[in-house]
């Protein structure tokens, strides 16, 4: 369970005013003191995450965040903080206080929650303290947190919540059958981690396994021998996306051929997104601005594949000098105006929520997105090709 990454762990939410008591509700769904509890206003002043398991869910993180109704130069950015939360939330605890009802914070809580379909239960806390209280109606619940009414109550309903909503996806299984093999070339290189996969390498692997399917591993420079000797047709080759040339030339072209980052963008719903963005690059002009996002941080490498090599590879393919930016973990400009084009990694880091929002950021402010598979398959020429294990996007794929 400890080893279960963010991006696969569903985000569960605490909103509500200052002072509802998020916090101590919190700690005494988690049983532990993660949050910090005082009675002064505001007291938790940016997100605290916290990973725990939510039987029978799984691994989940719980988020508190700061009141949506705080005051002030610096409470007006801690409500922004909560309002993101809120965005990347896979479900969301609305807290107020037994007795008190809802105030306009709150209201606008469940008005954001209903317009992003976003699963929601509202929690009276303190209701030890309160003389009175209504019945509770369909997803409210009255609880303590202080004294522990009903807390168990709302863990179960929280992993109910989560599970009603929740849609099956796969990384890679279902485009294979028992007995398949499929082959991914994994690049060991300088830019690798040291005694490791990386993260989409290695939930590949299970989720090949999990298909009755039969993963073969190899680097770049021996998928050609590997090939031969296997004495079977493989189903499917995976390659990570910056040796695409070498690997396409290595594969006959009856054997289908994508990348983890395809199938990642595909995995968090990007994929469409994607490849009709991509064909922007053919208009980008001199200093036009193309934002480079990633999903994880980590120490740049002289050659690194957000900051330097997609940067290099846009230039020679456009003959063009466009401005690039880059953000990185969670970092994502709330306004991109200002620019032309976002490409953004697979977002193995991130929930599949999160990924949605940061499409949708852009996309209401009509800048295309695409994704760094997609990018590098049709700098190479090769798209439709990487593309064709996805029989529903030849329709939409570039000419």
């Amino acid at each position: 369970m400890n080893e279960t990454p963010s991006g696969e762990r569903p985000h569960i939410g605490f909103f509500g005013r200052r002072n509802a008591g998020k916090s101590s509700l919190l700690n005494a769904v988690a049983g532990q003191e993660v949050s910090l509890v005082s009675p002064v206003k505001g007291t938790t002043t940016d997100p605290v995450r916290k990973a725990m398991e939510l039987l029978p869910l799984g691994p989940v993180i719980l988020v508190d965040t700061p009141g949506m109704d705080d005051e002030g130069e610096l409470g007006d950015l801690r409500v922004k903080r909560a309002a993101r939360e809120l965005a990347r939330a896979d479900a969301a605890v609305l807290v107020a206080e037994a007795g008190s009802g809802l105030n306009e914070a709150d209201r606008k809580i469940r008005e954001l929650c209903a317009a992003r379909r976003l699963p929601l239960i509202t929690v009276y806390n303190k209701c030890d303290s309160a003389a009175t209280h209504p019945e509770a109606r369909e997803n409210e619940l009255y609880v303590s947190a202080t004294r522990g009414d009903n807390i168990e109550t709302l863990r179960d309903r929280l992993a109910t919540l989560l599970q009603s909503g929740e849609a099956k996806f796969r990384l890679v299984g279902d485009l294979l059958r028992p007995t398949d093999f499929a082959v991914l070339v994994t690049p060991i290189d300088k830019a690798a981690p040291k005694g490791r996969l990386i993260l989409p390498q290695q939930q590949a692997i299970r989720d090949i396994l999990e298909a009755d399917a039969t993963a073969v591993v190899v680097k770049e420079h021996e998928l050609r021998d590997t090939l031969a000797a296997l004495g079977k047709k493989p189903a499917l080759v995976v390659t990570d996306s910056q040796v695409f040339a070498k690997v396409s030339a290595d594969t006959p072209e009856d054997v289908p051929l994508t990348s983890f980052s395809i199938l990642m963008a595909r995995y968090k719903g990007m994929l469409d997104a994607a490849v009709a963005g991509v064909t922007v690059l053919d208009a980008l002009e001199d200093g036009d601005r193309v934002l480079i996002c990633e999903g994880c941080t980590h120490r740049r490498q002289c050659d690194d594949i957000g900051t330097v090599k997609l940067p290099r590879w846009i230039r020679q393919y456009t003959g063009k000098k466009p401005d690039f930016a880059f953000a990185s973990g969670g970092e994502f400009p709330e306004r991109t105006d200002s620019v032309r084009l976002v490409v953004h990694c697979g977002g193995c880091m991130l929930t599949r929520r999160e990924m949605q929002y940061r499409r949708s950021l852009a996309e209401m402010r009509g800048v295309p997105v695409t994704n760094y598979g997609v990018l590098i398959a049709y700098m190479q020429g090769i798209l439709p090709r990487v593309l064709s294990v996805f029989p529903y996007l030849r329709e939409t794929l570039p000419v």
